[in-house]
């Protein structure tokens, strides 16, 4: 077994983390994550209303009784949700743990740890991060240029951002983008991250409540097929590469976009269509480059036990070989 503060502070067993991916981030595949040992968070926003998240809550706990969260994300929109009213559901849920990302969270993060919720929020940078931490965050989880959505606009990878974040924060930090399998994971405890985050590799298993087109496309891909848009509007995004994508950005090349000139193409509502019917030229997917590293679509289960097995194999066997090895000479 693999602990570390991460694995403490949350209550769980292994250091993964299934972060919130809107129209996916629902409770056949969270309470699978859960069931595994690890933690998995509802993504709030995918529920059309409070009332609907509380059910989705209420649904999750039938399928577990080991800890799980809820995501809820601030980012720009056309029309914001309720994002206090979103908030106040998770308190009366009595679910104890967030994940919050996007923009400023300081009222959200009050709130929640005034109800004794702990905060896990997702930065882009070393100075959101140390933002967090003053909040009151209980965690952060730190994303690199190469993870699936917003990735910031500093495009900083994580071999750097990881260890640069981690000399100078002081509560647990887990990792974000390009994790798939058991080399990331102790790469990242090597960079100084208490654990990571995967969102591209829990989409292609079979509890994943997304269209089996999308998960044996995401197996097709490699590591080039994702694309950045929004970039011109400073709100860059990387997206599962198609036709839609490269509409986007040749709109956006073309000069002077507005997200209205924009909005046509990507829709929630279309990318939400990509999921549930498999055409994956329909809209907008999310997906990072760690496509590259998937080749199979195994059960939660399965995915979980191989990558924490493996990484303790490659931390007592292959390491302690080099470790050998070296004093030897």
């Amino acid at each position: 077994m693999i602990s570390t503060r991460f694995t403490e502070t949350f209550g769980i067993e292994h250091p993964i983390v299934q972060g919130g991916m809107q129209w996916i981030g629902r409770a056949e595949l969270v309470s699978a994550v859960a069931n595994a040992g690890a933690l998995g968070f509802l993504t709030g926003l995918t529920q059309p209303t409070p009332e609907a998240l509380l059910t989705e809550i209420a649904r999750c706990r039938e399928m577990t009784d080991k800890p799980f969260g809820v995501n809820l994300t601030f980012l720009p929109a056309l029309v914001p949700p309720p994002y206090d009213e979103y908030r106040q559901a998770i308190i009366e849920s009595g679910v104890k743990i967030v994940e919050t990302a996007g923009n400023n969270p300081d009222r959200h993060i009050a709130e929640f740890n005034r109800h004794g919720i702990k905060v896990i929020h997702k930065c882009t940078s070393i100075r959101h991060a140390k933002k967090a931490e003053s909040l009151g965050a209980a965690a952060i989880s730190i994303d690199g240029f190469e993870c699936a959505g917003h990735p910031g606009e500093e495009d900083i990878p994580g071999l750097i951002l990881i260890p640069t974040t981690a000399d100078v924060i002081k509560i647990p930090m887990i990792a974000s983008g390009g994790f798939g399998d058991a080399r990331g994971l102790v790469a990242a405890l090597a960079l100084g991250a208490d654990g990571i985050n995967m969102g591209t590799r829990f989409m292609a298993t079979v509890e994943a409540p997304i269209h089996p087109k999308i998960k044996q496309q995401i197996v097709a891909n490699d590591e080039k097929a994702t694309q950045l848009i929004f970039r011109t509007l400073r709100n860059t995004n990387r997206v599962a590469k198609n036709s839609v994508s490269e509409e986007v950005v040749a709109i956006e090349k073309a000069g002077n976009a507005t997200i209205h000139d924009l909005k046509h193409l990507v829709s929630g509502q279309r990318g939400r269509v990509v999921y549930q019917e498999g055409n994956i030229e329909h809209g907008i997917w999310t997906a990072g480059m760690v496509q590259g590293l998937i080749h199979d679509v195994p059960t939660v289960q399965e995915l979980v036990h191989r990558i924490v097995s493996e990484a303790e194999g490659l931390i007592h066997q292959r390491l302690g070989q080099l470790t050998r090895v070296k004093e030897k000479v």
